[in-house]
């Protein structure tokens, strides 16, 4: 049976498909809501998991599964549209997909990596969160999304700087692993 942190987070990731559906059918204002569901699913399942004491390591795993999902659908699916520029979209995906690629050769070498974001991390987090939210605002209210280059700086930029952080923590425990 699954524990409310567990549960909030399989209901964030059952909700992705109808954000993406929201998202295909140009109904920014539901994909907003959605999105603004699944972000607080987000929050309150680790606020949960820390003072009910009823973290798992099952929900470790799950819950950056679950944000990658939302997170990645959500740039890909406004890339599509031509709502996101498809360079930020580039780094985003890259990340993941490096860090993703890193904690499986460390699962392989029997290196089990640590399974807790870095503060860099959160922040590249609730900047990608924000770069959807607002793009999504936007898109429902009908304003020029113009004035978003600076936040796709910004989270561009903290995703770059997130994914060489990880690189140099995956290193240095990879390094440390060859050592007889």
């Amino acid at each position: 049976m699954l524990n409310i942190p567990n549960s909030l987070t399989v209901i964030r990731i059952l909700l992705i498909p109808l954000f993406i559906n929201c998202l295909i059918y140009q109904n920014f204002l539901c994909a907003f809501w959605v999105f603004i569901i699944a972000g607080i699913t987000d929050a309150l399942d680790g606020l949960i998991a820390r003072l009910a004491r009823q973290k798992t390591l099952i929900g470790a795993f799950l819950d950056p599964i679950a944000d990658k999902l939302l997170i990645s659908s959500g740039f890909i699916t406004l890339a599509i549209m031509h709502k996101i520029p498809k360079w930020l979209v580039v780094i985003v995906i890259s990340r993941d997909v490096i860090i993703c690629l890193g904690v499986l050769v460390l699962f392989l070498i029997n290196k089990k990596p640590e399974m807790k974001p870095t503060w860099i991390s959160k922040l590249t987090t609730t900047f990608q969160f924000i770069t959807i939210i607002m793009v999504l605002f936007i898109e429902s209210t009908g304003k020029s999304s113009h004035k978003l280059r600076s936040l796709y700086t910004s989270t561009a930029v903290f995703t770059i700087l997130s994914g060489f952080h990880y690189l140099y923590k995956g290193t240095k425990l990879l390094n440390n692993s060859q050592k007889l």
